[in-house]
């Protein structure tokens, strides 16, 4: 148990230590080939804080092992909420311009709901899993078209988030690192995982949902804090809503497109994915009202988030 606790965190590290080499080596590539900062900017902003859980969730398939990605990919839409934006507010306000988040977090509360009703028999199938990633498609192609029209701070800012060296050689040293460090470190977390969750009575999917969920997502919370501190209250809403989105349409959607079909228990249809719509629910009022997440916000989503665990290991003991 110690042993897998201590192959646990070490992949978490060489996941974040990645995670930051590829952004940065993505970022400067799309540069090096015509791309504008914005554009290379507001991808990287809404999906780059993603592929740390991609490489997990791909390593757990190829293990053979869909429950904890599934977990893993709803669990981290909970953490994005709960965790990464709720310590993001309670240490400095945020103060969001980005008109475009509100309708992208329209698209994941009823991503949410259509992933619901398709798996409402136990499974997503091959055609259901296309849709989604169709509707991944189409959102991001809203995104990009809608924020040209932002105002030129919020375009700056934005910009501002990519901007690295574009020399070819760099970037390309800089994937290969984190092609490694995600590989080992994905690896890592999906052999260590389920010793862990065997060791504290969890069943694949409630492993995915909290300990590698929380664990994947601390680089996020760190780097939120850090962004919340400098008022860059766009960027954090926007990690939070695009991985979520990704998460969502292009994690299990690709799971069911190309396994075939995607087995969904009982419990993560009735109230995991439910859960996770809910947290998302909670954002909508401070997105149409103010446009301004206080630090009474952010506590009011931490609790909600640690209640949510208790519930789960609640559920988990009987």
């Amino acid at each position: 148990m110690l042993e897998a606790i201590g192959w646990f965190v070490l992949g978490l590290v060489l996941l974040a230590l990645g995670g930051d080499s590829i952004v940065k080596g993505a970022s400067g590539l799309a540069q090096r080939l015509g791309a504008s900062p914005f554009v290379a900017g507001l991808v990287l902003v809404a999906f780059g804080t993603s592929l740390p859980e991609l490489a997990v969730n791909l390593q757990a398939v190829a293990r053979h092992q869909p429950a904890l990605a599934l977990g893993n990919a709803v669990g981290s839409n909970v953490a994005n909420f709960g965790l990464t934006l709720g310590a993001a507010a309670l240490v400095a306000p945020l103060t969001v311009r980005w008109r475009a988040l509100s309708p992208l977090l329209l698209a994941l509360l009823l991503g949410t709901l259509l992933t619901v009703v398709l798996g409402f028999d136990g499974t997503l199938s091959r055609i259901e899993g296309a849709i989604l990633l169709l509707a991944f498609v189409v959102v991001v192609v809203f995104a990009a078209a809608r924020t040209r029209r932002e105002s030129p701070e919020l375009q700056d800012a934005i910009a501002a988030f990519a901007r690295t060296g574009t020399d070819l050689w760099l970037n390309l040293i800089r994937f290969a690192i984190a092609a490694v460090l995600l590989y080992f470190g994905s690896r890592m977390i999906v052999r260590s995982a389920p010793t862990i969750g065997e060791g504290i009575g969890m069943a694949p999917l409630l492993t995915g949902l909290i300990p590698v969920a929380i664990g994947t997502a601390l680089p996020e919370v760190a780097a939120a804090i850090s962004a919340a501190r400098r008022g860059h209250g766009d960027i954090v809403v926007g990690h939070v809503i695009g991985s979520s989105l990704f998460n969502l349409l292009v994690v299990v959607g690709g799971m069911a497109a190309i396994g075939g079909s995607l087995a969904f228990p009982e419990s993560f249809v009735m109230f995991e994915l439910p859960a996770a719509g809910v947290f998302a629910l909670m954002l909508y009022p401070m997105l149409r009202g103010d446009l301004h997440i206080s630090k009474s916000e952010g506590a009011g989503l931490l609790i909600a988030f640690f209640a949510w665990i208790a519930f789960e290991l609640l559920t988990m003991a009987h």
